[in-house]
Formats: structure tokens, C-alpha cells, sequence
């Protein structure tokens, strides 16, 4: 079994054949249960510690109907934070998003983002207004900086995005793929710590920010949202063998593993992206999945910290 890597599929047919079904794994989660393992945010906002992304939907890769499906189930499941930018298809996720939330945007979390080039003059203001046009909202539960720029001054940043906070059109804000520096930096000026949360690449294959920036974030208490908690697009991490082995154990999937470790420690927020309601059920097993602490031993061993 170790030396051999399994795909998603063939690990649904091992599954099948102990007699554990994914799918039925992934059901016997009640909706939007009780318990669901959460973060609170410094203002208080409680969120589940794991969410949805969405950079490649809406944009051909699959049946947009099997795409919103996959959300839909998702937030069925308890994963009601939905994770978009504008860039993501030039606005086609927003608004694919925007469609599966019509009806139900009260249970949803909503967190959109705003391009570097968007940030100078009112540009934040307008690129807000068009997100939510695309979404079918008047409001962001939470509104993110995508990159760092040195196009505009941090304080000139911040101030627009309070400005939108004060207007009601976003609840927060925050940042994206900021380092220790940048977030010094941004620490310093007027209203900077009010930042929610930084969200950055982080997995089992990928843990550069446990050196630095996750121990800085746990000292001021800010969440981190990581996104391609599964690797990203290409990566091999689903067919590593130790996550295989440990899913058997837990008659779960290799995701479920690799997302359970991502949210192993309270203060981060994982956002895998899906476009199956199949794999989005198996990744919601990771809301109910407790890894033993040899388990993290075995994880360590096959992915070093210090990679």
C-alpha cells in the first residue's frame, strides 16, 4: 500500500471494496450541524474552519450546473464560507457564486477580493461595487487585498477599505499572500490591525509560513485562510501513500487527511476549491475527522516542517 499512489477514483474503489462508501461517509454529515469545528474572528465573527474556494469555476473547466452544485452541497454540509476575487475568470466565479447564493446569502460568508491595480485613487471603492453586482449583494462579509503593491501607501488602502466598512458594504477586511514584512508594515499604520485575516498558499507539501508568519499571526490573533490546502492545481500531494493510509484508517479520503491536518491547529481557516459534489462531500469529512498524534508524527516524517 505504501508504495503505491492512488488517484481519487481508485481510492473510492479501494473504499468500495473494504465496504466504506465516500459518499455515504460524506452524507451521514448532518447540514450546517451543531459542533462544526469554527474560528471567531477578532471582531467577534464566527466562521467554520473550513470554507469553499472557487478560482477556477465559472470559467469552462466543468458544467457550470455541476459547478454550483458542488457549492450548493458544500453548503449543505456546514462549508458555508464561500471564498472569490474579481479576477477569478475576469468576474465569472462572482457570478456564478452569485447565482448559487441566491436565496440563501443570509447563511453564507462571503469573502471576495480586489485586484493590486484596482487599489489606487477610489479604485477599491468601484472594483467593491462591481463585485457585488456580479455576486447579487449588497454586502461582503469580507473584503481582501489579493497581492501586496507598491502602487498605493498601505495607510491610503486601509482608509478605503474602512471607508467601505463604514458604509455597510463590507462587514471586514484583510489581506492576501502577505509576508511577516508586509504585515509589519501594514501593523503600522492608522487602523492596520483591524486587518481579519491573511490568506495565503499553505498545505501538507507547502509549510514555509510555519517558520514565520503563522506563529506571527497567532500572536496577534489573526486567523490564516490557506488556500490549495490539496496542493493546487498539478500537485501529487492527493496520491501521497501516507495520506492513503491514514484515509483507510479513518474510512475517509486522502483530502479529507490532508484537510484535517491544515485545520489541525484551531487557527486556520482551509478553502479547497471543487467542482464535484462527490469530492466536496469527501471533503467535508475533514469537519469530523481527528488525527491521532502518531498520525501527525507519520505526516511530519513523509512531509518535513522545513520544507
Amino acid at each position: 500500500m505504501d508504495k503505491q499512489l492512488l488517484n481519487r477514483r481508485e481510492f473510492n474503489g479501494l473504499c468500495v471494496a473494504l465496504g466504506s462508501s465516500l459518499s455515504f461517509v460524506g452524507a451521514a454529515i448532518p447540514p450546517a450541524r451543531a459542533g462544526t469545528p469554527t474560528i471567531k474572528f477578532h471582531d467577534g465573527t464566527i466562521v467554520p474552519m473550513l470554507g469553499q474556494g472557487s478560482a477556477n469555476l465559472g470559467q469552462g473547466r466543468r458544467p457550470e450546473a455541476a459547478e454550483e452544485e458542488a457549492l450548493r452541497t458544500g453548503l449543505s454540509l456546514g462549508m458555508t464560507l464561500i471564498d472569490t476575487a474579481e479576477m477569478y475568470g475576469n468576474g465569472r466565479s462572482e457570478e456564478l457564486i452569485g447565482r448559487v447564493i441566491t436565496g440563501q446569502r443570509d447563511r453564507v460568508f462571503l469573502v471576495s477580493k480586489v485586484s493590486p491595480n484596482h487599489v489606487a485613487g477610489n479604485g477599491i471603492a468601484r472594483a467593491c461595487e462591481a463585485s457585488l453586482a456580479r455576486l447579487g449583494t449588497d454586502h461582503l462579509d469580507l473584503y481582501l487585498l489579493h497581492w501586496p503593491t507598491q502602487d498605493a501607501e498601505l495607510s491610503s488602502i486601509v482608509a478605503g477599505f474602512e471607508d467601505l466598512r463604514a458604509g455597510g458594504k463590507i462587514r471586514a477586511w484583510g489581506v492576501s499572500n502577505f509576508k511577516v514584512s508586509h504585515m509589519e508594515d501594514l501593523f503600522r499604520v492608522p487602523h492596520g490591525d483591524r486587518c481579519a485575516t491573511n490568506q495565503v498558499l499553505y498545505n501538507l507539501a507547502n509549510r514555509g509560513i510555519e517558520l514565520d508568519l503563522l506563529p506571527w499571526c497567532e500572536r496577534n490573533g489573526m486567523p490564516v485562510m490557506a488556500y490549495s490546502p490539496l496542493g493546487g492545481a498539478g500537485a501529487n500531494l492527493l496520491r501521497d501513500p501516507t495520506l492513503a493510509r491514514i484515509a483507510v484508517a479513518h474510512s475517509g479520503s486522502a483530502a479529507a487527511v490532508a484537510l484535517a491536518w491544515t485545520i489541525r491547529n484551531g487557527n486556520v481557516i482551509a478553502i479547497p476549491e471543487s467542482g464535484s459534489a462527490e469530492h466536496v462531500k469527501e471533503n467535508a469529512v475533514a469537519l469530523a475527522l481527528a488525527l491521532t498524534p502518531d498520525e501527525l508524527r507519520s505526516l511530519d516524517a513523509a512531509h518535513p516542517p522545513n520544507r
